[in-house]
């Protein structure tokens, strides 16, 4: 953009300005400082401070007190600024960095050469740009040099030409960072972690784990393998790295049970019958949660000698009650509340606990072997989380599909015989009768009888 045409505009939009205000001093008028950078070498920063929104600043600035500012040659700014400088300099979102530097330019005093302090001096920008003077007579502003000393006088404020552009330290901070994120090749995303199928195990090591953060493994491989029907412990292949005391939260809530009273078959399965305890320990030791459906001995007594007595029932009859995830009775009633029906995983694969709302409670599972929320929030410790129901709950037997019913077989409708079919006769047909009864030929075509 041309200096006489940026200047008309510049003169434009310094004109509201330009009127006395009556009773705080003189404004902006045509002798300001503001004016003269429209000099022919100070366009190019000119035209950064219109792209920064700075003349509102730059007008109350001037109507407070006078100011100095040093303005870079046009060529420090055409040719000699780094172009990914100059681009993110002219980013819409580094518009704050922007006015920082220019505001770096701008001093709230007036230092013209004559009286050149040698010193620190606070700029607009709110950091400090340091003075300095030569021994032969040179004068200098940070690392640029004063090329031309009081370019322009104006009663507000003087402009002193430098060498170059000023890069205040935040600036240059605020870029760094900018260009280093930009440098970072994408890392490609790894997938889910594989595990060997035989034991169970990660193939490659996993990453460290922050404490509390979710382990790497998935619940269902971290458990024990088989079934154990004994008091010893059955460790699966966990990690290894305990950041819970596990055990001690197990012991707890099975304390809990029994000292809540009406839950003392479960807490007698979990520490007599089965490791089970030893196992919930273990995993939640590793940073898994638990959720825990546990009937209460009224529901428990109901349970036949064969539905316990064939190896392993015990264990997958409570696996079937422990949902990895922590649910309160708030948290379950919400989530029926919402979306009518909702499906939990289970430690018993590939089995789930449906949930639905009913009669203001939680109800799990399906018809006859459904389970109301009986006792809520018996145990919470935010690993661990019990919740009574009145019933065992049991998953559903695999349903033989239903044989499919053969559509009968569609038969024509029969024609009677006191229904004839009626002929149709055509346009041409008609006018061609017509025709044969003018010429008396009528009664031969046996089509016009």
């Amino acid at each position: 953009m041309g200096a006489p045409a940026y200047g008309a505009v510049l003169l434009f939009a310094l004109a509201p300005a330009a009127a006395v205000v009556n009773g705080s001093g003189a404004g902006v008028n045509s002798n300001s400082v503001l004016v003269a950078l429209l000099d022919s070498h100070y366009t190019e920063l000119a035209e950064l401070v219109e792209k920064a929104l700075l003349l509102q600043t730059l007008e109350d600035a001037v109507g407070r007190h006078n100011v100095t500012i040093f303005a870079p040659r046009n060529e420090a700014l055409e040719r000699d600024l780094d172009p990914e400088f100059k681009r993110f300099l002219l980013e819409p979102r580094n518009l704050k960095s922007l006015q920082t530097l220019l505001l770096f330019h701008v001093l709230p005093a007036r230092h013209p050469a004559g009286s050149w302090p040698a010193a620190s001096h606070p700029t607009l920008s709110g950091e400090d740009v340091e003075l300095a003077a030569g021994a032969n007579g040179s004068m200098r502003v940070a690392h640029a040099a004063v090329t031309r000393p009081d370019a322009v006088l104006r009663p507000d404020g003087v402009i002193h030409g430098i060498e170059r552009l000023l890069v205040p330290r935040s600036v240059q901070e605020d870029f760094n960072r900018r260009r280093s994120l930009a440098a970072i090749s994408a890392v490609l995303p790894t997938g889910a972690p594989e595990v060997d199928p035989r034991t169970h195990r990660l193939k490659k090591p996993a990453p460290p784990v922050l404490p509390g953060a979710p382990p790497v493994l998935p619940v269902w491989d971290a458990m024990a393998p088989g079934p154990s029907i004994a008091p010893a412990p059955a460790p699966g292949p966990g990690n290894g790295k305990h950041h819970f005391d596990g055990h001690s939260q197990v012991k707890d809530f099975i304390q809990t049970l029994v000292l809540y009273g009406g839950y003392n078959e479960l807490a007698d399965i979990l520490v007599n019958l089965t490791s089970l305890a030893t196992e919930m320990g273990r995993l939640v030791s590793e940073g898994y949660v638990l959720t825990v459906l546990a009937p209460n001995d009224e529901a428990m007594a109901r349970l036949t000698t064969d539905q316990l007595s064939e190896p392993g029932s015990p264990e997958n009859i409570l696996y079937y009650h422990m949902i990895p995830e922590y649910q309160t009775e708030e948290s379950m009633y919400n989530a029926v509340r919402r979306f009518g029906k909702v499906r939990y995983d289970t430690l018993r694969l590939p089995h789930k606990v449906v949930a639905r709302e009913a009669d203001g409670s939680v109800k799990f599972g399906q018809g006859e072997g459904s389970a109301y929320l009986f006792d809520p929030d018996i145990y919470t410790d935010g690993r661990i989380s019990v919740q009574g129901i009145d019933a065992v709950l049991l998953p559903e037997d695999d349903k033989k599909p239903a044989t499919p019913v053969s559509a009968p077989d569609r038969k024509a409708p029969a024609v009677t015989g006191s229904r004839k079919s009626k002929l149709r006769r055509g346009k041409l047909l008609e006018a061609t009768c017509r025709m044969a009864g003018v010429f008396g030929q009528r009664s031969r075509l046996a089509s016009c009888q």
